[in-house]
């Protein structure tokens, strides 16, 4: 029996926790030669996007990689060889990639979520990017500091996620002449007849957002926000536009030259479309 005047080894009283950290440490080594799945191994589980089919690699299953949409948007700027282009959003910078393939200059991506802003440096490793620089910050506060202009803008995914949706155009008008965007937008009538849709949109407001009045809808994350690979806004919330205001928000600031593809009104997710905007001067088509 142990004396109570006995010292006592904290050591030993710690054994099983020390252990368990011991071995948590150990499982951020691997000890297999260095590959390419490695990397992405590193994320598994939390890929959305699935690799070009020139190489070998599982990751996710949506082809981010070869995405019609920013292939139609790249014709319709008629091309990207040589431009500078400004990115938010990469994700895992599928479009980055292509954007690099189709020739751009440099490309600065944006992206504010951590776990897919380290995914986005892993596929520059794996793919080798040479032309892709990526930022870890805000989209919004990086255009509100930033004066310089880009060639070509693309928010693919990103405008259904901010707070103030009408910001986000009015600062994308600032920087750029040609904008690719692809977004969910607000349908009240297909929303509020889907069950798992419904709920997450529980109010809506009218507002003015430098001389633009537009109704903003709150859309709520609630469980999406238990999910690690969660890449969705920087709230618990964001706001959605109806077509309607982002068609007119876009033309507000003087974006007017509008082209759309890609409608789909039964996206799972909610209605949403692809569009590429331009000012008249520059409009390639």
């Amino acid at each position: 029996m142990r004396s109570p005047f006995q010292k006592i080894d904290l050591l030993e009283l710690n054994a099983p926790l020390a252990k368990q950290k011991f071995m948590e440490v150990l499982d951020n080594y691997i000890k297999s030669a260095p590959n390419s799945q490695n990397a992405l191994d590193i994320f598994k589980g939390e890929w959305a996007s699935m690799f070009p089919g020139s190489v070998s690699l599982a990751a996710g299953t949506v082809p981010l990689f070869e995405d019609n949409r920013v292939a139609w948007a790249i014709e319709k700027f008629n091309g990207v060889h040589s431009k500078h282009i400004v990115e938010f959003g990469p994700l895992e910078a599928g479009h980055t990639y292509m954007l690099e393939k189709h020739g751009a200059a440099s490309i600065i991506a944006i992206e504010a979520n951590s776990r897919a802003y380290l995914k986005c440096l892993i596929v520059k490793e794996v793919m080798e990017l040479q032309k892709a620089h990526f930022l870890y910050g805000d989209c919004v506060e990086y255009l509100r500091t930033s004066p310089r202009k880009f060639d070509v803008c693309l928010a693919s995914g990103i405008l259904y996620h901010m707070a103030n949706p009408v910001e986000l155009i009015s600062l994308i008008a600032k920087a750029s002449d040609q904008v690719f965007i692809w977004t969910h937008y607000y349908d009240g009538d297909i929303i509020h007849n889907q069950p798992h849709l419904s709920p997450k949109f529980p109010a809506q407001v009218a507002t003015e957002y430098e001389g633009f009045k537009h109704t903003l809808y709150r859309q709520e994350y609630q469980i999406a926000l238990d999910y690690a690979g969660f890449c969705g806004g920087s709230s618990a919330f964001s706001h959605w536009l109806s077509r309607e205001d982002i068609l007119s928000c876009l033309k507000y600031f003087g974006l007017t030259e509008i082209q759309i593809n890609f409608d789909q009104l039964d996206h799972a997710n909610g209605p949403c479309f692809a569009l590429v905007a331009m000012r008249p001067a520059t409009s390639g088509s």
